[in-house]
């Protein structure tokens, strides 16, 4: 029996990994300590509340299952307003926990961590694509915490665990079975955006027209959070063809491959919905930029993974997502 150990597994992506692995026959053990995650995506799967730096129960995890061979490191906190004015705590529990986090793996004798990092961690964006290579240049005590743990992992997988870092893009959807999904009723990427402006009836914003891109609207790299998932049962099963000697630590970006205006994701939003969402022009927002999206070439090199759901796929599940977390997630 193949086991992995998903830190984490109780907020959005986490849940929805541990779905694609039980899928693909492979038994996920959940730890969170519920700060985010929500006990409803625990249900029917082996669930451990605590703390990825509580060392004594890392330690009973790995005695209770020694099958375990993989860590997926999903667990941090990821809201950039909060990280601006609460950098302090975004240090201790995405830096801190989880340089404590991979100590207690190494002493269980785990070498196979995959990390959960940003795209966020890349330079400003001016509308062009990006790769593994490209400069970084995190905007946010989040996005820069991302970056120094995957600093960190790379030094310390000399002697230690071997970790695969993931850089999402911007995951949208829900599981298509809609055992789990996005937990926050007001979300703040665009998507969610346009989902509250269509539940209330108002016209959608569409803040900056004069970036350099297609249509003048910012872009962005929309990948379905089940593709995502896809990725990561990969990750799980070519991990050791991956990471060889020498080669002990790498970066593989996750995202659709191509880039999305805001318009575009009005249109397509307009396609799926069952009343159309009115736009409005308004100036940029201080601070936006224009975006960007990945190659998917490393991916589709390294995990045999590209994605297979449509932007349509997505918007479609999260509209359906709604009534099915209103319901489930009672506060």
């Amino acid at each position: 029996m193949v086991k992995v150990l998903i830190a984490g597994g109780a907020g959005y992506i986490g849940s929805t990994v541990a779905s694609a692995c039980l899928e693909a026959g492979i038994t996920p053990v959940i730890l969170d300590n519920l700060v985010r995650g929500r006990r409803e995506f625990t249900k029917g799967r082996t669930f451990y509340e605590g703390d990825i730096a509580d060392g004594p129960l890392i330690d009973r995890i790995f005695s209770e299952h020694p099958e375990i061979s993989t860590v997926v490191h999903c667990a941090a906190l990821i809201v950039v307003s909060e990280s601006v004015t609460n950098p302090v705590g975004y240090y201790e529990a995405n830096v801190a926990k989880s340089l404590a986090f991979v100590s207690h793996l190494h002493r269980n004798g785990c070498d196979r961590v995959i990390f959960s990092s940003s795209a966020s961690i890349y330079q400003a964006q001016d509308g062009s694509p990006v790769n593994e290579d490209s400069p970084l240049a995190p905007q946010s005590p989040y996005a820069r915490t991302k970056a120094v743990c995957e600093e960190m992992f790379a030094d310390l997988a000399v002697t230690g665990p071997r970790v695969l870092s993931l850089r999402y893009f911007n995951p949208i959807g829900a599981d298509p079975k809609m055992r789990t999904g996005l937990q926050l009723r007001r979300p703040s990427h665009s998507l969610g955006m346009i989902l509250q402006a269509h539940q209330e009836g108002r016209p959608f914003p569409i803040t900056g027209t004069n970036y350099p891109t297609r249509d003048g609207s910012g872009i962005r790299d929309y990948v379905h959070v089940w593709d995502l998932a896809a990725a990561h049962v990969a990750a799980i099963e070519r991990f050791d063809s991956i990471l060889r000697n020498p080669t002990r630590s790498i970066a593989i970006n996750l995202g659709s491959g191509s880039g999305t205006t805001v318009r575009e994701l009005c249109a397509a939003f307009n396609r799926v919905a069952d009343t159309p969402l009115e736009t409005v022009d308004t100036d940029p927002r201080p601070g936006d930029v224009a975006g960007g999206y990945t190659k998917s070439d490393r991916a589709a090199e390294l995990l045999g993974w590209t994605p297979r759901l449509s932007l349509e796929d997505g918007i479609r599940s999260a509209l359906a997502w709604i009534p099915v977390r209103d319901a489930l997630l009672q506060d």
